[in-house]
């Protein structure tokens, strides 16, 4: 049963990250549509193609918001060492992240895919953390 309640807290804050990371791109997307570029122009030297920076830093701090909000739920969720069920939820978003960005190699600037990669894992151990501090645990 405690291998059950594991895979329901990391498939928890799995689905409350990527539900919300969506939403979020989405609300971008209706909200300031001049931000992404159908052409496909680069706004910037430094910005992905098509996008501009505002986008770029939006995306990145959505990005962060979701995991962070994702390892928050896995550590509500995972009554029995909430930390090391944050601690793996982080790792398994590390090695989606680092997948995807050698995926999408050349369409984007390295600097943004160390950066998704990076900011994910980093969100949920934020995340974690807050919960661990509304417990008291830290």
């Amino acid at each position: 049963m405690v291998i059950l309640h594991t895979f329901l807290a990391l498939v928890a804050g799995l689905a409350v990250m990527v539900l919300l990371a969506l939403a979020l791109s989405a609300l971008v997307a209706r909200l300031v549509p001049s931000w992404t570029d159908a052409e496909g122009k680069p706004a910037g030297g430094l910005c992905p193609p098509g996008w501009k920076p505002g986008y770029v830093f939006v995306n990145l701090g959505s990005s962060f918001l979701a995991a962070a909000a994702g390892g928050y739920c896995t550590a509500w969720v995972a009554t029995a060492n909430p930390l090391i069920h944050v601690l793996v939820l982080g790792l398994v978003v590390l090695m989606l992240s680092a997948l995807s960005a050698l995926q999408s190699r050349g369409k984007h600037p390295i600097w943004f895919q160390l950066a998704q990669v990076a900011i994910s894992p980093f969100g949920v151990l934020a995340g974690g953390l807050a919960r661990l501090r509304v417990l008291g645990i830290l």
